[in-house]
């Protein structure tokens, strides 16, 4: 074995053809790649999210051999394996008598603790993945003695630095924001074009996850995985949403419908948290796609798509690296009950619910407004633990990774990080359901039944989640017009309510 001075860990997202590392080859540099299972153990993965991650690693060591660098790549079932990233790449020091050990930042907190702890044997570096927009905690300096966090006023200073969507010191169309005009459900006569399909063979993977006899989620067509698996093909799923769902993103990014399961969103987040592309090029391609054809784009679809990349996800990555680790614990409303079974196999009476579980057990995909206002909508009210939660979403998605599922799903979605993301906790009954969404046509509960006999769980879990939390959100300011209206409820018709959704609540696993 020819020795090598450094061996350099590439994470399973941390797949950028792009980064500095190889704009030159040293035969003194070995480049590793590792499938290990304390990594797919973490949680149940969709299996569509394993075959993914490693198909896409694999081709990109493929590229790297290609391009004339030298590799190492440890596959699932290799006897070598040792499973972990510390005992693998220790094993690779001695084998290549190695100097030095050289990685990318990880995203993840446990990642991050994992490979600096490799500091007290070895001499390891940490380089910049190149990635993101800002630093891991340009957030936490921003917000610094500020009494609250608020991402519109991080977004509003990133759009600043950046230049995007900019008139000099002004934003472009003199509105920072659009969202007030992105909150359209779909009309009646809407075609939506089907969504980009990079189709893949994966089956000598998913043959091989079985023989490994990894624990998995959902279901996949091994012989037609639709995800891109390289640059290429995400810069190619790009060009494909620029083309055709980017004029009608913006209007419609909160609907829902039972014809689609991806209406116009892009579905570019795995190639994205995978870094197979950056978010600055998606955002400047579609910024300049804008200012090339400003008759054929209204700014509302361009500044909601470019605020989800630059605002959110940068916001939801500065907050990950403020507040791990003790993050990962927060319980604020108390939550504790288990999850039912329905999330793993679709099969529940609330329609809605149906739709969005059983289209992420197919896809290994539902869109923000599916995931915030659908089963997080359900998994708040309905006091299902955190813990539980967060387990879910991180396995079930293809884009899913600690930094930003925790965030969304803990933060966001849940409010039990008691505000530190969300002003309000994001709860609703069967109206706004109804409103954004063709759901509730086809449901065997009612609606319009607030609290009867067929009533939406939905409705009287509303209410009851309200009042049970009455204590930590009757202050909230943007909370005090539903107490209100609440407290205007005879008592008979309180009562009703309340004994509905405790009857739902003792019976989770029949709706």
């Amino acid at each position: 074995m020819k020795h090598a001075k450094i061996v350099r860990l590439i994470l399973g997202d941390q797949l950028n053809e792009c980064h500095s590392w190889f704009h030159s080859v040293n035969d003194e540099i070995v480049y590793t790649l590792m499938e290990v299972r304390s990594e797919s153990d973490v949680v149940t993965h969709h299996i569509q999210k394993i075959c993914g991650l490693f198909a896409a690693m694999r081709q990109f060591a493929q590229r790297l051999i290609e391009d004339g660098h030298r590799v190492h790549y440890i596959s699932i079932n290799d006897p070598s394996n040792e499973q972990t990233f510390s005992r693998n790449l220790t094993q690779l020091m001695s084998l290549y008598d190695a100097e030095c050990i050289e990685y990318q930042e990880p995203d993840d907190y446990r990642l991050d603790k994992e490979l600096r702890d490799l500091g007290n044997s070895y001499d390891v570096s940490m380089k910049s993945s190149e990635h993101f927009i800002t630093d891991r905690y340009d957030l936490k300096d921003f917000f610094s003695g500020k009494k609250s966090i608020i991402m519109e006023s991080f977004y509003r200073d990133l759009r600043k630095k950046t230049g995007i969507l900019m008139n000099g010191e002004k934003p472009l169309g003199d509105k920072w924001n659009y969202d007030k005009e992105n909150r359209k459900k779909l009309p009646k006569n809407f075609t939506c074009p089907p969504p980009y399909e990079c189709i893949s063979d994966v089956r000598e993977i998913y043959d091989e996850i079985q023989k490994a006899n990894l624990a998995y989620i959902g279901h996949i067509i091994p012989e037609r995985f639709i995800w891109p698996l390289n640059r290429k093909e995400s810069l190619e799923m790009l060009d494909d949403f620029i083309i055709r769902h980017l004029s009608t993103f913006g209007d419609y990014q909160d609907a829902m419908d039972e014809s689609y399961w991806s209406i116009s969103h892009s579905r570019l987040s795995f190639s994205l948290n995978t870094k197979m592309i950056s978010p600055l090029e998606v955002i400047k391609r579609v910024e300049q796609t804008y200012m090339d054809n400003p008759e054929q784009f209204a700014l509302n679809q361009i500044e909601g798509f470019i605020r989800q990349i630059l605002g959110w996800r940068e916001f939801m990555r500065g907050i990950y690296w403020m507040e791990m680790p003790h993050y990962k614990n927060l319980n604020a409303l108390d939550a504790n009950r288990k999850l039912p079974d329905y999330f793993w196999t679709g099969k529940t009476k609330m329609n809605c619910m149906k739709h969005a579980i059983n289209q992420s057990l197919d896809h290994a995909y539902a869109h923000h407004i599916q995931r915030l206002m659908v089963t997080g909508n359900f998994c708040m009210m309905a006091g299902i633990s955190p813990d539980e939660v967060d387990q879910w979403y991180l396995g079930i998605y293809i884009d899913a990774f600690e930094w930003v599922e925790i965030t969304n799903t803990r933060g966001m979605s849940q409010f039990a990080d008691g505000g530190i993301v969300a002003t309000k906790p994001y709860c609703s009954s069967s109206n706004y359901i109804n409103k954004m969404s063709n759901y509730c046509k086809g449901c065997h509960y009612d609606q319009k039944d607030k609290y009867g006999d067929n009533a939406c769980p939905f409705n009287p879990l509303y209410w009851h989640f309200l009042e049970h939390n009455r204590s930590k959100f009757q202050k909230n300011q943007r909370m005090s017009m539903i107490y209100r209206i609440w407290d205007k409820f005879d008592e008979h018709v309180k009562a009703n309510y309340i004994n509905k959704a405790k009857s739902y609540l003792n019976d989770l696993e029949s709706l």
